[in-house]
């Protein structure tokens, strides 16, 4: 059986199977090692949680490697589907998040969610909604037979927007919404696992392709991946480990957490698409324009939320729960853009210049985007 030729891994494929399993794992073990979990969330400097970082870094590098800057020389080729994807990434998003999570957890759920943790969730959502997807959107765009070219601008494009962008943004909303924001370590979790490892993914690239080309990329990211795996089940594990109590004599707080990321994801997603059809877009443009908007980069979320809030906060716990939620959902809407290919225009922009080798989604790791 050759599963290379599968678009989406194992891991990929099951994540939420695997997210699932390590949901299990660390209640259980929450509530029998209190201790030991006590003693990882204390291993701190500068608000940030060394154990967690190490493990985002772990999820965050490999992406980074796959991000290829010189992309950006063909940012022009396919204008509509990129200022679909900025205007919705940067524009309407993050907002949507914020105002969707306070009409949830401040009116519609006000009788369910005590107020100090409705803040705190309407938090995490606002994180996870205002950082969009990178390394994962190649895999939905190989299953919904988008142009990988066009895909790797976009991401690239994003990447860097998200550098100057993406602390501003969330330092906006959490004001709005009256939360506190502890500026010093926003920028420090940007920096830290946005800006760090792009740089040391550019330098890691430069280093390999000089060695060996694109073929020594994914090489090495194909070896790397087994930590990025690890990584992020592991931070898993931790938040809800520290999270167990919570979970154990609250379980419908994961539904009610994952119905504003559903109804946020879906309602992102029709609105791309549509533009993306109403502009006659071609559809291997449409499709990852409309995925990118959609899914999350969840691992920074995760990782900025523990900084600002800590490990057994609100926020951190909103984050996981998108990872949960993330590939079903993702899955069901390739699948409706498969199904509705031949609504959408064959094409009339200019395509991006292929590359020497154009990226596949088997190069890129997990975002458990997944």
């Amino acid at each position: 059986m050759n599963r290379t030729a599968s678009p989406m891994g194992a891991f990929e494929r099951y994540l939420t199977l695997w997210v699932l399993l390590c949901i299990v794992a660390g209640v259980v073990f929450g509530n029998l090692l209190p201790g030991l979990f006590g003693t990882l969330a204390s291993i701190e400097f500068a608000s940030v949680n060394l154990v967690v970082a190490v493990l985002i870094w772990a999820m965050v590098y490999p992406m980074m490697i796959a991000i290829d800057l010189g992309s950006l020389k063909n940012v022009g080729r396919r204008p509509k589907g990129l200022v679909i994807t900025l205007t919705i990434n940067w524009l309407i998003k993050p907002f949507a998040m914020a105002a969707i999570a306070v009409l949830f957890f401040e009116y519609l759920f006000a009788d369910l969610i005590a107020p100090e943790d409705a803040s705190q969730y309407i938090a995490g959502l606002i994180l996870l909604g205002a950082a969009p997807c990178t390394a994962m959107v190649f895999v939905w765009s190989q299953m919904t037979k988008g142009d990988p070219n066009y895909t790797l601008v976009q991401v690239s494009v994003n990447d860097l927007i998200m550098v100057v962008l993406y602390a501003p943004i969330v330092a906006l909303l959490l004001g709005v919404t009256e939360i506190a924001i502890p500026w010093e370590t926003l920028v420090l979790s940007v920096v830290l696992y946005i800006v760090l490892p792009l740089i040391a993914g550019w330098w890691t690239r430069r280093r390999l392709i000089a060695r060996g080309g694109e073929a020594a990329v994914s090489a090495f990211t194909a070896r790397i991946k087994p930590a990025s795996v690890l990584g992020l089940l592991l931070t898993v594990v931790l938040l809800f480990g520290f999270q167990g109590t919570v979970i154990l004599t609250q379980p419908m707080l994961i539904v009610l957490i994952a119905l504003p990321i559903l109804t946020m994801t879906y309602g992102i997603f029709a609105l791309g698409y549509a533009w993306a059809w109403a502009w006659r877009v071609p559809h291997q443009v449409a499709a990852p324009c409309a995925m990118i908007g959609t899914s999350s980069f969840f691992e920074l979320a995760v990782a900025v939320a523990i900084g600002l809030f800590g490990l057994n906060s609100g926020a951190a716990l909103a984050t996981v729960v998108g990872v949960l939620v993330e590939v079903p959902v993702m899955l069901s809407l390739v699948a409706f853009a498969n199904r509705t290919r031949g609504h959408f225009s064959t094409g009339d922009e200019q395509p991006v210049a292929e590359p020497s080798s154009p990226p596949s989604a088997s190069s890129h790791t997990t975002e458990g985007e997944l």
